[in-house]
């Protein structure tokens, strides 16, 4: 069998082989390439009639790397914990794809693939052009950081920069976990029926599984997890944080708080079985290392897409699930009833929609996954006030009418192996504080962390400020860093992204003439970093005015740290859809939310 056809037209060609090697023909096919401008050369294949005799062939052997939906079977509980995470996320996210287009776009196609090499490994692997929709790409290719990105890699990478090679094959290959289970006997185990390679009956699972102390390692996140963008401005900075953290010195690892049984502790491992095969239990009381990557990240997608559900893939294509309102409760009894007593003019529904039933089964469908989504919103804001705590109001003068009141709030990293966010800088995540003083009256008198008509904070970068709809907010204590870039116009300033397209109208990203090593930064593009450190303490000053205080009563200082993954004048900058943007407000979380009442005279 010749394994060197392009990865472009391998799936279709297995599925289209089987048929017609077992008539004994062969066909020749055009090699794939990113660059239409190539001729493409024909190369045979020839698919021999024994692999047809494996009834699980055209199944489980169609890939160079299995689904996971296949790990399922035996797997669930890992799944269900992955598909709603955001290693699930990472290729599907219509956030990343306007990012990475923005970038492109600015960079006049310098920055090439370096993105989705991490976001759409298996797309990279296969071949896949980096501009290929989503929708038409590998069904591997669209679940992102899925089982095989980690659990087919035999080699340590370290520091990369996003890049990390799989190894090939199919449902029976070998597999790479941190505790290598023996497998030795279960084929012979007449309860369990697996079937270890192809023709065998059974069910198909790996035939072998071995040992990786890497994969139990903090320096196999380093390879996405620290990253330099091509002028060596550092975009992901967690590793270098890791690295000079107590968790780093008390031997913590990455793992022992993101896949612990509670999200951002280091607080061991629960207990599941390795797999449940055909109903039994396989070694029951072993360690369970969480799946879901608990992180201040969230999903935006349609919830028929996302979280990756096999029912949803069976009933609808991608495409047609992007045309089911799910929001006006297509399918739901009331809403069919409406229709059927006239109440409501029924929709032009799409072609896929036309059906009711199949409308009610797409509801289902939506609310069960919404309810996932649901779960990891919950544990998302439970890692983040984990991560952190709030203290205050302590204050440095007397309250009193007419007086201008000094005071601070104390805001602590409680999280001993990163920063305080962490994860990718300049554009995301953003935490800040929004305190408001509430007179005698239940008036708001004075606030700051308030935000604008879009949902953004009110610095420099909201729309409303720059058009003098809104006073700039002068106390802002806001925890997000900034790309700082020289420009045309004026010194240094705050930017979305690490392009200076105001110096250069082409600005080809490219590594600068002098070492980084020289200046700290590349040429014309800094970091400014506002985070708090692993365990650090950053103060909070306010100053009150005194004309809030302008009657005595008790008056209340209400206080929120808030937290969203993606700025709205970023996703504007990117062009991100309307629905995207309110979809991501929807997402936004408050943080130690409290209120104290003091006594003014």
């Amino acid at each position: 069998m010749n394994l060197d056809h392009p990865a472009g037209t391998r799936t279709w060609l297995r599925c289209l082989g089987l048929g017609l090697a077992s008539l004994g023909l062969t066909i020749s096919v055009a090699s794939a390439s990113s660059d239409p401008a190539e001729t493409p050369a024909e190369t045979p294949v020839d698919l021999p009639a024994e692999l047809t005799s494996d009834p699980h062939y055209s199944i489980f052997n169609t890939e160079r790397f299995p689904s996971a939906s296949e790990c399922a079977e035996c797997h669930k509980q890992i799944y269900d914990e992955w598909r709603g995470s955001a290693h699930a996320n990472a290729a599907i996210s219509p956030m990343f794809h306007k990012f990475e287009q923005a970038l492109n776009t600015l960079a006049v196609g310098t920055v090439g693939s370096f993105c989705v090499r991490c976001h759409i490994p298996v797309g990279t692997t296969l071949g896949e052009s980096r501009w290929m929709p989503i929708w038409e790409r590998n069904a591997t290719s669209i679940e992102g950081i899925t089982c095989v990105v980690c659990h087919r890699v035999d080699e340590f990478y370290g520091r990369v920069n996003g890049e990390r090679r799989m190894l090939e094959g199919s449902i029976f290959s070998p597999i790479y976990g941190s505790i290598g289970p023996d497998l030795s006997g279960l084929a012979d185990d007449e309860n369990l029926n697996v079937a270890m390679e192809p023709g065998a009956e059974g069910t198909p699972m790996h035939s072998m599984a071995k040992r990786s102390d890497y994969l139990a390692k903090s320096e196999f996140c380093a390879s996405c997890h620290q990253v330099s963008v091509h002028p060596g401005i550092k975009l992901e900075v967690v590793w270098e944080q890791y690295r000079d953290s107590p968790a780093f010195r008390d031997d913590v690892s990455c793992q022992d708080c993101h896949m612990s049984k509670e999200p951002g502790l280091p607080s061991g491992y629960a207990k599941a079985p390795r797999a449940i095969v055909n109903q039994v239990e396989v070694k029951p009381d072993s360690k369970h290392t969480d799946h879901s990557f608990v992180g201040p990240g969230t999903s935006i997608v349609h919830p028929g897409i996302f979280p990756h559900n096999p029912e949803a893939k069976k009933l609808a294509t991608m495409r047609e699930w992007m045309t089911f309102d799910w929001e006006a409760e297509w399918g739901s009894v009331k809403f069919e009833k409406k229709i059927a007593s006239g109440e409501i003019e029924a929709p032009d529904f799409p072609e896929a929609w036309k059906d009711r039933s199949r409308r009610s089964d797409a509801l289902r469908i939506v609310n069960d996954n919404r309810a996932i989504l649901e779960k990891h919103m919950d544990r998302r804001l439970e890692i983040m006030e984990r991560g952190s705590h709030l203290d205050g109001p302590f204050f440095e003068s007397t309250p009193g009418i007419g007086r201008e009141l000094a005071l601070r709030y104390e805001v602590t990293n409680t999280c001993s192996g990163h920063n305080l966010p962490s994860g990718s800088l300049g554009a995301q995540p953003e935490i800040w504080m929004n305190v408001a003083l509430i007179d005698p009256d239940g008036n708001n008198v004075w606030e700051t962390g308030y935000t604008d008509s879009q949902g953004d904070m009110a610095d420099l970068h909201s729309a409303d400020v720059l058009e003098g709809r809104l006073p700039h907010d002068d106390q802002l204590f806001n925890l997000q860093s900034k790309f700082l870039t020289t420009n045309v116009k004026g010194t240094d300033r705050e930017m979305y992204l690490p392009v200076n397209f105001d110096v250069d109208q082409i600005p080809f990203i490219r590594p600068g003439a002098n070492p980084n090593t020289v200046m700290n930064h590349p040429p014309f593009v800094r970091m400014e970093q506002r985070s708090i450190p692993p365990l650090g303490v950053k103060a909070a000053n306010y100053k009150i005015p005194a004309s809030a205080f302008s009657k005595a009563g008790t008056y209340k200082l209400a206080v929120r740290m808030r937290s969203r993954a993606e700025p709205i004048y970023f996703m504007k900058f990117v062009g991100a859809t309307e629905e995207m943007i309110s979809r991501m407000n929807e997402r936004m979380i408050d943080i130690h939310p409290y209120t104290v009442e003091f006594e003014v005279r």
